[in-house]
């Protein structure tokens, strides 16, 4: 059986094993593959493996020896489903490996930007602290989290979660989710996008990335928010008018954005987030956690081998 894996460098820059992947047939791996070189390195392929090199139609049509793209991602808008379908090919994805790792991003952001720890530990080493006069000093508002209210955007495995967390730290919880309020745990109220944006201190996005959902999060949408509210986005980019987003950082709109994901990936140096105040922007790494990748690993392997004995598991063009 004839493996390729087309971007293996993103989950595994060496510090995985493809061990057990290349027990299940003859596997060549590409740190990364250009658009220009995706079907010279998988003609021979019965197996592919991406995690964001599009796979799309004139390339599935232009690969007969095709049966099975893996993708090595939970999202799978890289490869054309609908084409896969019609030539027979299978495709998986690998669900919920990185929920707790997203999660653990997602508060990273609100504690960074309630607590501005990155912000003091860079004075510190330029040795503001030693030349105080008083024995702590502060130059930024500092916010306790207990009483002030979040409003997160979808209540998936990873919505789910930050609303558990944000329950223990004393918040209280207000979501847009299609889950009936009877199903939901206690200490979570359901209410529309704009109940969100009117109640919401904290808002925080992890919907799925749609016609509907994109630029959600628009000059408009802002308007309708509190004012000095924190935005956090670990979902997808494009969920937000990122223009928007940093006029209103600049106007005090906006008291804050925490983002691990842009709408160009990686982003143009001149990106307004990059200059706009009080934006802290981390470079798409909430999934990367050793933990998480290994997760990764070892359900795309076994994905692979589920396929190969005829039960193939995680399937998304059924």
């Amino acid at each position: 059986m004839k493996i390729t894996v087309l971007d293996g460098y993103g989950m595994n820059p060496g510090d995985l094993s493809w061990k057990e992947l290349e027990g299940l047939g003859d596997v060549t791996i590409y740190p990364r593959t250009s658009p220009d070189e995706v079907v010279e390195r998988s003609r021979d392929a019965e197996i592919l493996l991406t995690n964001k090199v599009v796979i799309g139609r004139e390339t599935i049509a232009s690969l007969p020896k095709l049966r099975y793209v893996g993708v090595l991602a939970t999202g799978y808008n890289v490869v054309d489903v609908n084409a896969a379908r019609e030539h027979n090919v299978i495709v998986t994805n690998v669900p919920a490996y990185s929920t707790d790792s997203v999660v653990q991003m997602t508060l990273s952001h609100i504690l960074n930007i309630t607590g501005r720890v990155a912000h003091y530990a860079r004075l510190n080493r330029e040795g503001r602290w030693s030349e105080s006069p008083d024995f702590c000093y502060w130059d930024t508002p500092l916010t306790e989290l207990s009483g002030k209210t979040i409003g997160i955007v979808g209540l998936g495995n990873i919505g789910m979660k930050v609303a558990k967390i944000a329950r223990c730290l004393g918040m209280d919880v207000f979501a847009l989710t299609g889950k009936d309020s009877a199903t939901l745990p206690e200490g979570i109220q359901k209410t529309t996008l704009d109940g969100l944006f009117g109640v919401s201190d904290i808002l925080t996005l992890h919907c799925p990335l749609t016609e509907k959902t994109h630029n959600m999060i628009n000059a408009e949408t802002i308007g309708r928010m509190k004012h000095g509210a924190i935005l956090i986005n670990t979902g997808r980019g494009p969920l937000v008018d990122e223009q928007a987003v940093a006029d209103a950082l600049v106007s005090g709109q906006l008291g804050g954005y925490g983002a691990d994901v842009m709408c160009s990936e990686p982003p143009s140096a001149d990106n307004p987030l990059f200059s706009a105040p009080n934006s802290f922007i981390t470079p798409h790494i909430a999934w990367a956690t050793l933990e998480a990748r290994q997760r990764l690993m070892d359900t795309a392997v076994s994905n692979v081998r589920m396929f190969i004995d005829g039960n193939p598991q995680n399937v998304v063009n059924v």
